[in-house]
């Protein structure tokens, strides 16, 4: 890599990486604790803020974009912060860093530069708190953006544990016929046990694969609570992150963890973030690939 970073002397940890590409890896909300982990100066974290590059939404804890100011701009022109905007507002981790702010406005509004708008009546309540509530925002995400987008959204707000799915799956329902299908799809998918918008990202991967059926920080007896897990045909996949392979300590772990794990019989496929961000059709075809070999095996694990 030669983009001016100095690698350390931690796989993974880059000194000097920017707060906006840190945050894009942990999934665009962050402490200040992982983002210094992740080789960011606290100087550039206090530049970054200063710039709205960020925003702190609490102490020590960061999103990306200017949120404050979003809020602001949405009720000046009328309109409500929405889609992935609102997703940020409310501390969602989301696939990678939105290229522009998202605002909703009333049908007789016009477009606004350098925003990405979108047109519906709004109700009171939404004009009161200037942001759509938690449940329209995984609609609006689920219909307008592509699947892995979606469920990384959907995935955070079941994790919160503010909306259940059956409230999610109604929403959908209820949406207008154009998208309905793709937010349909979302609810049901969504699952609140996904860890991150990596895990949800590589899961919407795995959800392509024909004959391959995952389930998310899905526990092998007492051996090991993996990130996904195939339990019949005996996959395991693995979302590797910098965070937990730090240490001499830590990858002493990883390899008797995985020696268990092979040796009650599981295949562990593991990916990097950079792999399913950037590298998806690889991802897919490394997962069909393997599917194709268990089959082949006619494994059946027992459940």
């Amino acid at each position: 890599m030669d983009d001016g970073r100095r690698l350390s002397a931690i796989p993974g940890k880059v000194e000097g990486m920017t707060p906006l590409a840190a945050l894009e890896e942990l999934g665009c909300v962050a402490s200040r604790k992982q983002l210094v982990a992740m080789g960011v100066p606290i100087t550039a974290i206090t530049k970054a803020l200063e710039a709205k590059e960020i925003t702190r939404v609490r102490h020590g804890k960061y999103v990306a974009g200017d949120g404050a100011g979003l809020i602001a701009t949405a009720e000046a022109l009328g309109g409500v912060v929405s889609h992935l905007s609102a997703a940020l507002h409310y501390e969602w981790t989301l696939k990678s860093v939105p290229s522009r702010s998202t605002i909703t406005l009333p049908r007789t509004s016009r477009a606004v530069s350098g925003f990405e708008c979108h047109w519906r009546p709004l109700r009171t309540d939404e004009l009161e708190d200037r942001v759509t509530s938690r449940i329209d925002t995984v609609i609006a995400c689920a219909r307008s953006y592509d699947y892995d987008v979606a469920l990384c959204v959907a995935d955070s707000a079941l994790r919160e544990r503010t909306v259940t799915q059956t409230q999610l799956i109604a929403a959908a329902l209820a949406s207008p016929r154009s998208g309905r299908a793709k937010a349909l799809r979302v609810a049901r998918d969504a699952d609140y046990r996904s860890a991150n918008a990596f895990e949800s990202c590589t899961r919407a991967i795995a959800n392509s694969v024909p004959g391959l059926c995952v389930r998310p920080q899905a526990w092998i007896g007492r051996t090991a609570r993996v990130d996904l897990l195939d339990k019949e045909l005996g996959i395991v996949v693995e979302c590797e992150s910098f965070a937990h392979h730090g240490t001499k300590e830590a990858l002493a772990r990883d390899v008797r963890r995985y020696t268990a794990l092979a040796r009650l019989g599981y295949v562990v496929v593991r990916f990097t973030w950079a792999e399913v961000m950037y590298a998806p059709d690889y991802v897919r075809q490394a997962l069909a690939d393997v599917v194709a070999v268990r089959q082949l095996q006619a494994v059946r694990m027992p459940i």
